[in-house]
């Protein structure tokens, strides 16, 4: 009780202390203003070069106005420029964003004025302030800032008092300390000093660019790639002689296993975990190169640090359940790999706010040195904390604390390392022939391979055959060609298309599963009788990812409705025309 009442006693004087020195540096600058104004003609007749000095100045307090309207972000990592517009920089800079755009590298603008785009994955919002920097768009912060200028204009004249300046400076230096521990903590920060996550969780990084927009969505890397030219296909051929698409391989085309992840920390009491996943991707070490697929892992109650993929189950399994899946690149870079990221989305129980947090991400090179492909078998990878550009952070920091370097005591860390164990192996030669009709770069579930492979198919015939010239860039009526993609970002439609699929499938003779014209014909037949209601319907809700309840909603509707009584949204004309200029790739 004494401590607590003489704690409230010293923060009274300090804040007492604050206000006193505010309203005392408050007076002495309307004497100063007063004094100013009935000196003002000698001091500009008396001495040029401080007139200079105040141009000067008032040029700066511009520059700093018209900065403050614009977000200022910090580099994580070092990134240097490789093509024409491209602006170099280095970890810990500080920039200016002047633009954002959608394919996700922003303009921006450093301290010496040097404009260029850089990724956005390699910055970071972040309002820094130096003593007497106000941000704008607050109310008590714009007292604060016309305090600033006016003490600084007094400091050129050189009349101000030396000790009512030095508690000025001392009350902003306070102030500006407090807003700057306000405004710099997140919902992460918060959370792991309430040590409801470990200390190297992170929020999602891989979760935030799907978020953004489509550029790293299947529905957008499944679209045929335009060359430079716009007039023809980088990765869309015909074959003249079978008149299929022509196969391309990739320089990696491997099947991916995901096995289970071990000694993963479960976040604390305070949130409630409402999806535990793994989203993997093709990186570089230093961007993203393909599209990011996710996977839902499983777990039991009586082992929240084990995740296991691929659940037995009766009956067909869920795609987002399948840990067998399928990566493809042909990248080029000697440092290509690929990004595992192990995140959960979470609510938390206070407050009720959602969000994605990274748990550790792993990256496997796929290249030695001498630039052969790594062996094809089972890896264990250890996780790390922080983001994908940070280094040296450990997932739980905790359980490396007072380790010392007996052999003992590392053997018994090593097995409290969380890890990855993953499965690299060949593909069949059925299942390559499938995947050698894909786009170049692509990653996705194995159990999707045909049915996505025979829309490619069906767009080499619209796109490379039935257009009059390679130059018209018509609407074309096809609905299958239109929203097909769109199935790739819902599972459960992706799952339906699929068990139809099979179904008819059993039912077709040999000899027309070998006809390619037959295939094409009841693939249209089956998405459009089952699928297409679906997309389009408005009994269906929208989906909204790790929400069981909506997740429930959808499957009454996708596996026990009958397509025929379902009522159809409005009607649009992107429903049935395919516009192969806003949906090719760039």
């Amino acid at each position: 009780m004494c401590c607590t009442y003489i704690f409230c006693v010293i923060v009274f004087c300090v804040f007492s202390d604050l206000l006193s020195a505010q309203s005392a540096s408050g007076d002495q600058e309307s004497e100063e203003e007063s004094d100013e104004e009935e000196e003002s003609g000698d001091d500009e007749e008396e001495d040029d070069d401080d007139d200079d000095d105040d141009d000067e100045e008032e040029v700066d307090d511009v520059k700093d106005k018209g900065d403050g309207g614009m977000e200022r972000v910090v580099a994580l990592s070092s990134f240097k420029g490789e093509q024409d517009g491209d602006l170099t920089m280095e970890k810990g800079d500080v920039l200016h964003i002047l633009k954002k755009n959608k394919d996700g590298w922003w303009l921006a603008q450093d301290s010496k004025g040097n404009k260029g785009l850089v990724p956005k994955t390699y910055v970071k919002a972040q309002p820094l302030q130096e003593t007497g920097t106000v941000e704008e768009g607050e109310e008590e912060e714009g007292d604060d800032e016309e305090d600033e200028n006016e003490e600084e204009d007094e400091e050129e004249v050189g009349n101000m008092n030396e000790e009512t300046q030095s508690k000025s400076k001392s009350s902003l230096s306070n102030w500006d300390t407090v807003r700057k521990a306000i405004t710099e903590i997140d919902a992460t920060d918060v959370l792991s000093a309430m040590g409801a996550i470990p200390a190297g969780f992170r929020p999602s990084t891989l979760s935030k660019l799907l978020e953004d927009g489509v550029t790293y969505r299947g529905s957008h890397y499944i679209q045929p790639e335009l060359s430079q030219s716009s007039l023809s296909f980088k990765d869309l051929f015909l074959d003249p002689d079978t008149g299929k698409v022509r196969a391309r391989t990739s320089r990696v085309c491997v099947c991916v296993s995901l096995w289970s992840c071990r000694m993963i920390p479960p976040p604390g009491v305070g949130l409630q975990v409402l999806s535990r996943h793994i989203r993997f991707c093709a990186f570089d070490g230093e961007k993203v190169l393909s599209n990011i697929y996710t996977v839902r892992a499983t777990y039991s109650s009586k082992n929240p640090k084990t995740w296991t993929f691929s659940p037995r189950m009766s009956g067909q399994l869920p795609s987002l359940l399948d840990g067998e899946c399928f990566f493809r690149c042909d990248s080029d870079s000697a440092n290509l790999g690929i990004l595992f990221e192990l995140g959960v989305t979470y609510i938390r129980n206070s407050t009720g706010e959602r969000g994605d947090l990274s748990c550790g991400w792993s990256f496997l090179k796929l290249h030695d040195a001498s630039g052969a492909l790594i062996p094809l078998r089972t890896y264990e990878l250890t996780l790390h904390g922080g983001t994908p550009y940070e280094t040296n952070v450990e997932v739980d920091p905790s359980l490396t604390k007072g380790v010392t370097g007996s052999v003992f005591q590392q053997m018994m860390m090593s097995r409290r390392v969380p890890k990855l164990i993953v499965k690299l192996r060949t593909p069949n030669n059925r299942t390559m022939s499938h995947l050698n009709l894909l786009p170049d770069t692509f990653v996705g579930c194995l159990c999707s391979v045909q049915l996505l492979a025979i829309y490619r198919q069906l767009l080499a015939d619209t796109l490379l055959l039935d257009r009059v010239t390679m130059q018209s860039a018509d609407l074309i009526c096809s609905s299958v060609l239109a929203t097909f993609p769109g199935i790739l970002d819902q599972s459960d439609l992706l799952d339906a298309l699929q068990y139809k699929w099979d179904n008819a499938e059993k039912l077709m003779k040999r000899s027309e599963k070998r006809d390619m014209s037959v295939v094409k014909r009841e693939f249209v037949r089956v998405y459009m009788d089952h699928v297409f209601p679906l997309l389009y319907s408005a009994d269906l809700p929208a989906p909204h990812w790790a929400d069981e309840e909506v997740a429930n909603q959808r499957a009454r509707i996708i596996f026990t409705s009958p397509p025929t009584t379902l009522t159809h949204q409005a009607f649009d004309i992107s429903q049935v025309t395919y516009d192969l200029l806003s949906s090719a790739r760039h």
